[in-house]
């Protein structure tokens, strides 16, 4: 299809810019994806789209992986109206600040970090627990939702390709594996830590954030649209923190006995989609038992709470839906292919290494998924370091940081939309508000791998 297949993602990205409407762009997309891979087939009438729309979605929604995350996704929101409506974020923002933990936006913004970066083993359960931990304290220190939103992206994924010891890392172990490699694939895995200008520079415009407590661009202007508004931390009173620091305890340390269980022992090899859904059911549990058993609700009121927590997130869920069926169309299509077939071989050996990192960067943008473009761009990368003796661990290092980077920046990314559920955050404002840091952080990794480069290839 070559470069007809990068219409769909345009088609996304414009009617989001232009509408600020986000399902209709996703629907638009996957649309106008089936139509071009009908237009392919000899057979089928391109009249057909809209059937093959449906059925591609119910192929997608039929998928063991994608269901976990779609169910997960819908449930946090009983787990949110639970610990909200309980009293238990109210009485935990006060308990955190009479420690004095919390004292000031310096304070809360380290402790949402930590709490990110502390639950590294799964990307989505990170934001999902510093996302829940600190909307109440962001909201009484009058900093934004979108503040919050960008520090738990912006730390949760970076921190996932740096420390490794999770799903990340052995899924990338599992792609290098198959290559003759000049060291062994958890070596060179491993060396590209240091070599993760990406990850790496955007942990440090996080702790610059928070440390200097300053914002910039549109996210200044949440910031002063926040400093006007009254702020109320939950529309129950104060109560038990235990309702809110139980059920998140739970989560974290069952999905750790998750990942063990589901990897038969071992960390690294667990299903982050399965562990972090048994994780949010058997903590949204302990949230209504805890409720329950304490005369907090009835059950019948805990039921109407629960139901509606999750109501209020089906937009969001929707979203998630759409963004994976239009990575499944674009799949087909071979958006992917095509965009890494941009990056040509008859480039200079210095520039091989930052054009790696933009096409992966364009590619994670266009398809909104870092592990799909890790699982095309690491076979094109791999012969590359074979045939032209690249440095193994520069050339993963700048696929990897290219895909997060993409992912960062992406209003179809299914990351994205899950770190605007955790914050409570409207998904066009987080991408909006993200992307100046996004985009600074991918300018300095360019500059960084040219240098680089010239370093180590000559």
């Amino acid at each position: 299809m070559e470069w007809v297949s990068i219409i769909p993602p345009l088609v996304a990205i414009f009617v989001v810019f232009w509408k600020k409407e986000v399902i209709m762009a996703l629907l638009l997309a996957v649309l106008s994806a089936e139509a071009l891979i009908l237009l392919n087939s000899i057979s089928d009438s391109v009249l057909l789209a809209p059937i093959n729309a449906i059925e591609r979605t119910i192929s997608v929604a039929s998928s063991p992986g994608n269901t976990r995350i779609l169910i997960f996704s819908v449930l946090v929101g009983a787990l949110l109206a639970y610990i909200r409506d309980s009293g238990g974020v109210t009485a935990t923002v006060n308990w955190l600040v009479g420690k004095g933990v919390a004292k000031n936006k310096k304070q809360v913004g380290s402790l949402t970090m930590l709490t990110g970066i502390a639950v590294f083993i799964e990307s989505n359960l990170s934001v999902l627990t510093a996302g829940i931990f600190a909307r109440g304290l962001f909201d009484k220190f009058k900093m934004s939702r979108a503040r919050l939103a960008y520090l738990i992206d912006s730390t949760s994924a970076p921190v996932c390709i740096l420390i490794l010891l999770n799903g990340w890392g052995a899924f990338v172990l599992s792609l290098l594996d198959g290559y003759a490699l000049p060291a062994s694939s958890a070596s060179i895995l491993w060396g590209s830590v240091p070599l993760n200008f990406y990850a790496l520079i955007t942990l440090a415009i996080v702790v610059y954030t928070i440390a200097a407590d300053k914002v910039h661009g549109p996210m200044a202007k949440e910031e002063e649209a926040m400093s006007q508004v009254d702020t109320q931390l939950s529309s129950e009173p104060p109560t038990k923190a235990r309702f809110m620091i139980v059920p998140l305890l739970v989560m974290v340390v069952s999905m750790v006995g998750f990942m063990l269980w589901t990897g038969n022992g071992v960390l690294a090899d667990g299903s982050g989609s399965k562990s972090v859904l048994y994780a949010t059911i058997l903590a949204t549990a302990t949230a209504y038992f805890l409720l329950i058993g304490h005369k907090r609700f009835t059950h019948h009121k805990a039921v109407e709470i629960g139901f509606k927590g999750m109501g209020e997130l089906l937009p969001l869920v929707t979203i998630v839906l759409m963004s994976l069926t239009l990575g499944a169309s674009l799949k087909v299509l071979g958006t992917g292919e095509f965009v890494a077939g941009l990056v040509g071989e008859y480039l200079p050996l210095f520039l091989i290494v930052p054009m790696l990192f933009v096409a992966g960067a364009v590619m994670s943008f266009t398809t909104g998924t870092s592990w799909g473009t890790f699982a095309i761009l690491i076979p094109i990368g791999v012969p590359l370091i074979q045939s032209l003796g690249l440095p193994p661990s520069l050339v993963v290092a700048a696929i990897l940081g290219g895909g997060v980077f993409g992912d960062h920046c992406s209003p179809i990314s299914d990351t994205s939309a899950v770190s605007s559920i955790a914050a409570g955050c409207d998904l066009l404002t987080h991408i909006r508000t993200q992307l100046p840091y996004a985009l600074t952080a991918g300018g300095l990794t360019l500059i960084a791998y040219v240098i680089a480069s010239i370093i180590m290839i000559g």
